[in-house]
Protein backbone atom coordinates (compact mmCIF):
# COMPACT_ATOMS: atom_id res chain seq x y z
CA UNK A 1 0.00 0.00 0.00
CA UNK A 2 1.69 3.41 -0.90
CA UNK A 3 2.15 5.65 1.38
CA UNK A 4 0.39 8.48 0.08
CA UNK A 5 -2.75 6.29 0.73
CA UNK A 6 -2.14 5.26 4.30
CA UNK A 7 -1.38 8.76 5.08
CA UNK A 8 -4.86 9.95 3.64
CA UNK A 9 -7.05 7.04 5.36
CA UNK A 10 -4.99 7.37 8.81
CA UNK A 11 -5.98 11.29 8.22
CA UNK A 12 -9.54 10.65 7.66
CA UNK A 13 -9.45 8.06 10.73
CA UNK A 14 -8.07 10.81 13.02
CA UNK A 15 -10.60 13.62 11.47
CA UNK A 16 -13.98 11.10 12.10
CA UNK A 17 -12.74 10.07 15.50
CA UNK A 18 -11.56 13.90 16.61
CA UNK A 19 -15.13 15.16 14.91
CA UNK A 20 -17.35 12.61 16.45
CA UNK A 21 -15.07 13.51 20.40
CA UNK A 22 -15.90 16.93 19.70
CA UNK A 23 -19.31 16.85 18.30
CA UNK A 24 -20.58 15.45 21.84
CA UNK A 25 -19.08 18.52 23.84
CA UNK A 26 -20.95 20.45 20.80
CA UNK A 27 -24.21 18.66 21.09
CA UNK A 28 -24.14 18.58 25.09
CA UNK A 29 -23.35 22.07 25.60
CA UNK A 30 -26.15 23.42 22.58
CA UNK A 31 -28.42 21.52 24.79
CA UNK A 32 -27.73 22.79 27.79
CA UNK A 33 -28.13 26.05 25.98
CA UNK A 34 -24.59 26.92 26.49
CA UNK A 35 -22.84 29.98 24.46
CA UNK A 36 -20.33 28.69 21.95
CA UNK A 37 -17.60 30.23 20.27
CA UNK A 38 -15.70 28.41 18.12
CA UNK A 39 -15.94 24.52 16.47
CA UNK A 40 -12.66 23.66 15.31
CA UNK A 41 -11.37 20.20 13.90
CA UNK A 42 -7.99 20.21 13.93
CA UNK A 43 -5.07 22.63 15.31
CA UNK A 44 -2.54 25.23 13.99
CA UNK A 45 -3.47 27.85 10.86
CA UNK A 46 -7.37 27.10 9.83
CA UNK A 47 -7.59 26.09 6.01
CA UNK A 48 -11.26 26.66 5.78
CA UNK A 49 -13.70 28.17 8.22
CA UNK A 50 -17.46 29.17 8.24
CA UNK A 51 -19.01 31.87 10.31
CA UNK A 52 -22.87 30.52 11.04
CA UNK A 53 -25.29 34.17 11.13
CA UNK A 54 -27.85 32.74 12.98
CA UNK A 55 -26.14 31.22 15.93
CA UNK A 56 -22.72 33.16 15.67
CA UNK A 57 -20.57 30.35 15.80
CA UNK A 58 -17.40 29.95 13.59
CA UNK A 59 -16.81 26.12 12.54
CA UNK A 60 -13.14 25.56 11.28
CA UNK A 61 -11.04 23.28 9.98
CA UNK A 62 -7.09 23.90 10.88
CA UNK A 63 -4.15 22.06 8.99
CA UNK A 64 -3.20 19.57 12.04
CA UNK A 65 -5.63 16.82 12.19
CA UNK A 66 -4.48 15.53 15.33
CA UNK A 67 -7.00 17.73 17.37
CA UNK A 68 -9.71 19.70 17.70
CA UNK A 69 -11.62 21.50 20.36
CA UNK A 70 -15.20 23.37 20.92
CA UNK A 71 -14.66 26.79 22.76
CA UNK A 72 -17.70 27.95 25.23
CA UNK A 73 -18.10 31.07 27.08
CA UNK A 74 -15.88 31.29 29.80
CA UNK A 75 -14.32 28.52 29.44
CA UNK A 76 -10.78 28.82 30.87
CA UNK A 77 -11.13 32.48 30.81
CA UNK A 78 -11.15 35.20 33.87
CA UNK A 79 -13.53 37.58 32.41
CA UNK A 80 -15.64 39.40 34.56
CA UNK A 81 -18.08 40.58 32.24
CA UNK A 82 -19.10 36.45 31.67
CA UNK A 83 -19.23 36.08 35.30
CA UNK A 84 -22.85 36.72 35.30
CA UNK A 85 -23.69 35.55 31.79
CA UNK A 86 -26.63 32.42 32.27
CA UNK A 87 -25.27 31.18 28.86
CA UNK A 88 -21.87 30.65 30.42
CA UNK A 89 -20.45 27.05 30.94
CA UNK A 90 -19.24 27.72 35.04
CA UNK A 91 -22.78 29.40 35.39
CA UNK A 92 -24.19 25.78 34.95
CA UNK A 93 -25.15 23.51 37.59
CA UNK A 94 -22.37 20.76 38.39
CA UNK A 95 -24.47 17.75 36.64
CA UNK A 96 -24.67 20.00 33.37
CA UNK A 97 -21.16 20.58 33.18
CA UNK A 98 -20.57 16.87 34.14
CA UNK A 99 -22.42 15.66 31.16
CA UNK A 100 -20.88 18.25 28.63
CA UNK A 101 -17.22 17.36 29.47
CA UNK A 102 -18.48 13.46 29.66
CA UNK A 103 -20.00 13.92 26.32
CA UNK A 104 -17.16 13.54 24.12
CA UNK A 105 -15.89 10.54 25.61
CA UNK A 106 -19.44 8.81 25.40
CA UNK A 107 -19.62 9.27 21.98
CA UNK A 108 -16.31 7.77 20.95
CA UNK A 109 -17.56 4.77 23.17
CA UNK A 110 -21.04 4.95 21.25
CA UNK A 111 -19.37 5.17 17.75
CA UNK A 112 -17.00 1.74 18.48
CA UNK A 113 -19.66 0.14 20.13
CA UNK A 114 -21.56 0.91 16.41
CA UNK A 115 -18.18 -0.31 14.56
CA UNK A 116 -17.58 -3.21 16.42
CA UNK A 117 -21.51 -4.31 15.60
CA UNK A 118 -20.95 -3.34 11.66
CA UNK A 119 -17.26 -5.59 12.05
CA UNK A 120 -19.83 -8.66 13.73
CA UNK A 121 -22.17 -8.42 10.65
CA UNK A 122 -19.59 -8.30 8.38
CA UNK A 123 -17.45 -11.51 9.77
CA UNK A 124 -17.67 -15.06 10.74
CA UNK A 125 -18.60 -15.72 14.56
CA UNK A 126 -16.17 -17.60 16.30
CA UNK A 127 -17.35 -19.68 19.07
CA UNK A 128 -15.86 -21.09 22.35
CA UNK A 129 -16.20 -24.76 21.52
CA UNK A 130 -13.37 -26.65 20.19
CA UNK A 131 -13.24 -27.98 17.22
CA UNK A 132 -9.54 -29.75 17.20
CA UNK A 133 -6.05 -29.29 17.30
CA UNK A 134 -3.62 -29.38 14.21
CA UNK A 135 -1.75 -32.66 14.70
CA UNK A 136 2.02 -31.01 13.60
CA UNK A 137 1.53 -28.84 17.10
CA UNK A 138 -1.01 -31.94 19.12
CA UNK A 139 0.88 -32.07 22.38
CA UNK A 140 -0.65 -35.99 22.88
CA UNK A 141 -0.04 -35.29 27.10
CA UNK A 142 -1.62 -32.19 27.18
CA UNK A 143 -4.53 -32.55 25.05
CA UNK A 144 -6.22 -36.38 25.12
CA UNK A 145 -7.85 -37.86 27.85
CA UNK A 146 -9.57 -36.22 31.41
CA UNK A 147 -7.12 -33.76 31.98
CA UNK A 148 -6.83 -32.13 28.26
CA UNK A 149 -8.87 -30.33 26.19
CA UNK A 150 -10.98 -32.17 23.71
CA UNK A 151 -13.22 -31.45 20.66
CA UNK A 152 -16.36 -30.90 21.47
CA UNK A 153 -15.67 -29.21 24.95
CA UNK A 154 -17.72 -25.52 25.38
CA UNK A 155 -14.71 -23.34 26.81
CA UNK A 156 -16.87 -21.61 30.19
CA UNK A 157 -13.95 -19.79 31.65
CA UNK A 158 -10.11 -19.60 31.80
CA UNK A 159 -8.13 -18.33 34.41
CA UNK A 160 -11.20 -17.52 36.12
CA UNK A 161 -12.54 -15.19 33.38
CA UNK A 162 -16.04 -15.84 31.94
CA UNK A 163 -15.01 -16.15 28.22
CA UNK A 164 -18.46 -15.75 25.83
CA UNK A 165 -16.80 -15.08 22.34
CA UNK A 166 -13.76 -16.37 20.76
CA UNK A 167 -12.37 -12.97 21.15
CA UNK A 168 -12.45 -12.96 24.67
CA UNK A 169 -10.82 -16.74 24.64
CA UNK A 170 -8.14 -15.59 22.57
CA UNK A 171 -7.29 -12.57 24.89
CA UNK A 172 -6.76 -14.64 27.97
CA UNK A 173 -4.79 -16.62 26.53
CA UNK A 174 -2.89 -14.13 24.84
CA UNK A 175 -2.29 -11.98 28.33
CA UNK A 176 -2.42 -15.16 30.75
CA UNK A 177 -1.36 -17.76 28.97
CA UNK A 178 2.02 -17.82 29.64
CA UNK A 179 1.91 -19.95 32.67
CA UNK A 180 -0.35 -22.91 33.17
CA UNK A 181 -4.41 -21.76 33.46
CA UNK A 182 -7.36 -23.42 34.90
CA UNK A 183 -9.97 -24.06 32.10
CA UNK A 184 -13.31 -25.01 33.21
CA UNK A 185 -14.89 -26.32 29.96
CA UNK A 186 -18.47 -27.95 29.40
CA UNK A 187 -18.17 -31.01 28.28
CA UNK A 188 -21.55 -33.89 28.09
CA UNK A 189 -23.74 -31.81 30.50
CA UNK A 190 -20.94 -31.34 33.36
CA UNK A 191 -18.35 -28.78 33.75
CA UNK A 192 -14.83 -30.38 33.99
CA UNK A 193 -12.11 -27.83 35.39
CA UNK A 194 -8.40 -28.79 33.46
CA UNK A 195 -4.94 -27.14 33.98
CA UNK A 196 -4.02 -26.58 30.90
CA UNK A 197 -0.54 -25.41 29.43
CA UNK A 198 -0.39 -23.41 26.28
CA UNK A 199 2.30 -22.89 23.72
CA UNK A 200 3.73 -19.24 24.09
CA UNK A 201 5.39 -16.82 20.89
CA UNK A 202 6.95 -12.98 21.31
CA UNK A 203 5.24 -10.38 20.07
CA UNK A 204 6.27 -6.67 19.76
CA UNK A 205 9.40 -8.12 22.39
CA UNK A 206 7.33 -9.64 24.76
CA UNK A 207 6.10 -12.82 25.97
CA UNK A 208 2.34 -14.20 25.14
CA UNK A 209 0.31 -16.84 25.33
CA UNK A 210 -0.50 -18.67 21.93
CA UNK A 211 -4.34 -20.55 21.16
CA UNK A 212 -3.52 -23.91 19.28
CA UNK A 213 -6.35 -25.60 18.81
CA UNK A 214 -9.43 -24.63 16.46
CA UNK A 215 -13.02 -23.59 17.16
CA UNK A 216 -16.34 -23.75 15.76
CA UNK A 217 -17.96 -21.12 13.88
CA UNK A 218 -21.20 -19.86 15.29
CA UNK A 219 -24.23 -19.83 13.29
CA UNK A 220 -25.35 -15.52 12.89
CA UNK A 221 -28.51 -14.48 14.20
CA UNK A 222 -30.16 -11.34 15.96
CA UNK A 223 -28.70 -12.48 19.30
CA UNK A 224 -25.65 -14.08 18.73
CA UNK A 225 -24.94 -10.62 16.51
CA UNK A 226 -25.62 -8.65 19.52
CA UNK A 227 -24.41 -10.88 21.76
CA UNK A 228 -20.75 -11.15 20.32
CA UNK A 229 -21.21 -7.03 19.27
CA UNK A 230 -21.55 -6.49 23.54
CA UNK A 231 -18.57 -9.03 24.69
CA UNK A 232 -16.33 -7.81 22.17
CA UNK A 233 -17.08 -4.03 23.08
CA UNK A 234 -16.41 -5.28 26.87
CA UNK A 235 -13.27 -7.04 25.92
CA UNK A 236 -12.09 -4.09 24.13
CA UNK A 237 -12.70 -2.03 27.07
CA UNK A 238 -10.51 -4.49 29.49
CA UNK A 239 -7.33 -4.30 26.83
CA UNK A 240 -7.37 -0.99 27.79
CA UNK A 241 -7.07 -0.77 31.33
CA UNK A 242 -4.91 -3.84 31.25
CA UNK A 243 -2.77 -2.49 28.67
CA UNK A 244 -2.72 0.75 31.06
CA UNK A 245 -1.89 -1.30 34.01
CA UNK A 246 0.39 -3.50 32.42
CA UNK A 247 2.52 -0.45 31.31
CA UNK A 248 2.26 1.21 34.91
CA UNK A 249 3.43 -2.06 36.24
CA UNK A 250 6.48 -2.74 33.51
CA UNK A 251 5.09 -5.68 32.02
CA UNK A 252 5.08 -3.90 28.73
CA UNK A 253 7.39 -0.74 28.15
CA UNK A 254 6.94 2.32 26.65
CA UNK A 255 7.91 0.97 23.01
CA UNK A 256 4.47 -1.07 22.92
CA UNK A 257 2.59 2.25 22.80
CA UNK A 258 1.84 3.86 19.56
CA UNK A 259 1.22 7.72 18.80
CA UNK A 260 -0.52 9.40 15.88
CA UNK A 261 2.46 7.99 13.64
CA UNK A 262 2.66 4.77 14.94
CA UNK A 263 -0.94 4.65 14.85
CA UNK A 264 -0.95 5.53 10.98
CA UNK A 265 1.78 2.59 10.13
CA UNK A 266 -0.71 0.19 12.35
CA UNK A 267 -3.89 1.37 10.27
CA UNK A 268 -2.03 0.96 6.58
CA UNK A 269 -1.65 -2.63 7.84
CA UNK A 270 -5.24 -2.53 8.39
CA UNK A 271 -6.13 -1.85 5.15
CA UNK A 272 -3.95 -3.62 3.59
CA UNK A 273 -6.07 -6.89 4.78
CA UNK A 274 -9.24 -5.23 3.73
CA UNK A 275 -12.26 -2.76 4.88
CA UNK A 276 -13.65 -4.83 7.55
CA UNK A 277 -10.21 -5.27 9.23
CA UNK A 278 -9.93 -1.49 8.94
CA UNK A 279 -13.50 -0.98 10.47
CA UNK A 280 -12.73 -3.06 13.49
CA UNK A 281 -9.26 -1.22 13.73
CA UNK A 282 -11.13 1.58 13.91
CA UNK A 283 -13.47 0.70 16.42
CA UNK A 284 -10.69 -0.53 18.91
CA UNK A 285 -9.07 3.34 18.06
CA UNK A 286 -12.77 4.53 19.23
CA UNK A 287 -13.19 2.57 22.10
CA UNK A 288 -9.33 3.65 23.11
CA UNK A 289 -9.94 7.53 22.60
CA UNK A 290 -13.37 6.89 24.71
CA UNK A 291 -11.48 5.93 27.70
CA UNK A 292 -8.49 7.51 27.49
CA UNK A 293 -9.96 10.77 27.94
CA UNK A 294 -12.21 9.98 31.06
CA UNK A 295 -9.64 8.63 32.70
CA UNK A 296 -9.07 11.17 35.62
CA UNK A 297 -5.65 12.57 34.74
CA UNK A 298 -5.14 16.55 34.36
CA UNK A 299 -5.77 18.37 31.22
CA UNK A 300 -8.36 15.46 30.31
CA UNK A 301 -12.05 15.41 30.01
CA UNK A 302 -11.94 12.69 33.44
CA UNK A 303 -9.75 15.26 34.63
CA UNK A 304 -11.89 18.30 34.41
CA UNK A 305 -15.02 15.68 35.54
CA UNK A 306 -12.96 14.90 38.68
CA UNK A 307 -12.94 18.86 39.71
CA UNK A 308 -16.45 18.62 39.07
CA UNK A 309 -17.40 15.57 41.35
CA UNK A 310 -15.26 17.82 44.14
CA UNK A 311 -17.38 20.31 43.94
CA UNK A 312 -20.82 18.45 44.13
CA UNK A 313 -19.55 16.57 47.16
CA UNK A 314 -18.02 20.07 48.71
CA UNK A 315 -20.67 22.30 47.47
CA UNK A 316 -18.61 24.76 46.07
CA UNK A 317 -15.85 24.89 43.37
CA UNK A 318 -12.13 24.03 43.48
CA UNK A 319 -10.43 27.78 42.92
CA UNK A 320 -10.41 28.29 39.31
CA UNK A 321 -6.53 29.08 39.48
CA UNK A 322 -5.49 26.25 41.06
CA UNK A 323 -7.03 23.86 38.67
CA UNK A 324 -5.77 26.20 35.82
CA UNK A 325 -2.16 25.27 37.00
CA UNK A 326 -2.67 21.49 37.59
CA UNK A 327 -4.21 21.37 33.97
CA UNK A 328 -1.54 23.32 32.99
CA UNK A 329 0.93 20.97 34.66
CA UNK A 330 -1.11 17.75 33.03
CA UNK A 331 -0.90 19.06 29.58
CA UNK A 332 2.98 19.81 30.00
CA UNK A 333 3.39 16.33 30.84
CA UNK A 334 1.23 14.48 28.37
CA UNK A 335 3.03 16.97 25.51
CA UNK A 336 6.46 15.53 26.93
CA UNK A 337 4.85 12.17 26.44
CA UNK A 338 3.63 12.56 22.91
CA UNK A 339 7.06 13.42 22.07
CA UNK A 340 8.52 10.78 23.34
CA UNK A 341 6.47 8.58 21.79
CA UNK A 342 6.84 10.37 18.50
CA UNK A 343 10.16 9.67 18.60
CA UNK A 344 9.82 6.07 19.51
CA UNK A 345 8.00 5.69 16.63
CA UNK A 346 9.69 7.30 13.96
CA UNK A 347 12.64 4.91 15.71
CA UNK A 348 10.71 1.92 14.64
CA UNK A 349 9.26 2.87 11.08
CA UNK A 350 13.08 3.42 10.39
CA UNK A 351 14.73 0.63 11.48
CA UNK A 352 11.70 -1.68 10.66
CA UNK A 353 12.67 0.01 6.96
CA UNK A 354 16.27 -0.97 6.97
Amino acid sequence: MSTILTVLVAVLVFGFLIFTHELGHFLAARAFGVKVYEFSIGMGPKLAWYDSKKSGIRYKLCMFPFGGYVSMAEEGKDDAALSEDPQALSNQKPWKRFIIMAAGGVVNLIIGVVLMFAVVVSSQLGSTVVAGFPEEIRNEEVFTGDYGLQSGDTVVSIGGKRVHTSMELDYEILRNGIEPLEVVVLRDGEYVTLNVTFPTSVTTGQIVGERDFSLYEESKSFSSVIKHTFWRSVCTVRMVWESLFDLVTGRFGVEAVSGPIGITSTVGEAVSYGFVPLLYMVSIISINLGIVNLFPLPALDGGRLVFVLIEMIRRKPVPRELEAKIHGIGMILLLLLAVLIMFKDIRTIFFASK
